[in-house]
């Protein structure tokens, strides 16, 4: 049976692009999306909320490992109505479900100088939000720098994601999620530090 989508879409659809436009102009600040979905595993609520809200036919998605199941396919065919492709370099948006396992998150496209709106926007599942706690995040809508401690995902990510830092206006935009939490971390966003 297909889990069900929004029980309101438009005004759903709406409040999640909100809470995911305010954690974007925020990074660090963590949100709340996804209340009343129950998504197909291995996708959290707010995972697919954010999907719901941002997918349609325009948007190819591509699934890492653990999120590609025919029935998180089927899911995403009939509520999105989104490609899901197998090719990283064509993916205007990801979904990293197991961001332990994921590798080759340098695939997706980060953009050109021209177009820098062609960039992937990746959505990485992680266990939990710590804010106050692990690295440093600065740049705009940062009053000064704020801590933040994203549990569960790799330092390959984040060695990845401090390679981009000298590329702006390249690069992708992060929004990680963990059950019915978002927070995000735009390109302009700086990350120093490690994790404790």
């Amino acid at each position: 049976m297909l889990a069900p989508g929004f029980a309101d879409p438009v005004s759903d659809a709406q409040a999640t692009f909100r809470a995911a436009l305010h954690a974007m102009a925020h990074p660090g600040r963590v949100m709340e999306a996804g209340v009343g979905l129950a998504p197909p595993a291995p996708l959290f609520p707010a995972t697919a909320a954010i999907a719901l809200a941002l997918l349609d036919m325009d948007t190819p998605l591509w699934l890492d490992v653990a999120a590609d199941t025919d029935e998180v396919r089927g899911w995403f065919a009939f509520h999105c109505g989104c490609p899901v492709t197998g090719d990283a370099a064509e993916a205007a948006f990801v979904i990293v479900a197991a961001p332990g396992v994921s590798t080759g998150f340098g695939d997706f496209p980060s953009g050109s100088d021209e177009a820098p709106e062609r960039a992937a926007t990746l959505i990485v599942q992680a266990a939990r939000f710590r804010p106050g706690q692990g690295r440093l995040l600065s740049g705009p809508g940062i009053d000064g720098a704020s801590l933040l401690q994203v549990d569960g995902v790799p330092e390959a990510f984040w060695a990845w994601r401090g390679g981009q830092e000298g590329a702006f206006p390249r690069g992708a935009d992060v929004l990680f999620t963990a059950g019915f939490a978002l927070c995000a971390l735009p390109r302009t966003t700086i990350v120093s530090g490690a994790e404790g």
